[in-house]
């Protein structure tokens, strides 16, 4: 169960981050709406939001996601893959840090972006992007290890269709309970039959649905991104709650709908 959530709100220069996708220009006006709907469906599905200001320096800053990694346990300040966005982990540490005390850092040269790092339970998955890399993960997983959890790790950088990891999957547990073992992972069809996934059940997102596999489980709830309705109906055929959000104008800039909070 999650109680809390870190967001940040997106900065009037949010169209001057960085993106590797072409499907439009953001336009202000409808991302502050769609993060303001976002904040209200964490807030609807009980959590306190710890709301920071915009971050001009940092167009990008409203991925807090990218920033860290949160465990039931502690915390790993991450080092962004992107070196326009370094400064973003110094500016969200003091919020981290009245948490997570004892937070640690990602040192160099390990790289990583916490878009790379899918939680599966107990068992967490980490993402080799053009954003992380083997040192950054290693240094995650030796954290984990410490905390009692398993990883191992996921080579996407042969993709062209992703950015982060969790751009092609997310764990949503299973309907009665989000943390049972060997739940539902959600993945899209590109990477479905990958054997890193073996042993969970898989619902499989079509290629013309993919963008919606980067979904996000929230107590009795599962966000999903709006206009995809064959995943939303295969979540409620499965037993899941979909709670829809749209998310047109963050899609123009290569995020999805965990990039824009740390839940714990």
């Amino acid at each position: 169960m999650f109680r809390q959530a870190i967001v940040r709100e997106p900065g009037s220069n949010f169209d001057e981050g960085l993106t590797s996708v072409s499907v439009g220009i953001p336009v202000l006006e409808r991302v502050l709406g769609q993060w303001e709907e976002y904040c209200a469906a964490l807030e609807d599905c009980g959590l306190f939001l710890t709301r920071l200001e915009p971050d001009l320096a940092h167009p990008d800053s409203t991925f807090v996601e990218d920033a860290a990694v949160l465990t039931e346990h502690g915390a790993m300040l991450t080092r962004p893959g992107a070196a326009s966005r370094l400064g973003e982990v110094a500016a969200i540490t003091p919020t981290v840090r009245r948490f997570y005390p004892e937070a640690e850092e990602i040192a160099a040269p390990g790289t990583l972006d916490g878009g790379d790092i899918c939680e599966a339970g107990r068992h967490f998955f980490l993402g080799l992007s053009h954003r992380t890399n083997e040192e950054g993960a290693r240094q995650l997983a030796a954290h984990l290890l410490k905390e009692g959890f398993s990883s191992s790790t996921v080579d996407v950088r042969g993709m062209t269709s992703i950015l982060h990891l969790k751009s092609g999957i997310s764990y949503i547990g299973r309907p009665e309970d989000g943390s049972a073992e060997g739940g539902t992972l959600v993945v899209m069809e590109e990477m479905a039959d990958w054997p890193e996934f073996a042993g969970y059940d898989l619902l499989r997102v079509s290629a013309e649905e993919s963008y919606g596999a980067n979904c996000v489980r929230v107590n009795g709830r599962v966000l999903v991104v709006a206009g995809f309705p064959g995943l939303t109906e295969d979540l409620q055929r499965r037993g899941f709650d979909p709670l829809v959000l749209e998310m047109s104008e963050f899609q123009k800039m290569d995020g999805g709908l965990s990039c824009l909070s740390l839940r714990f």
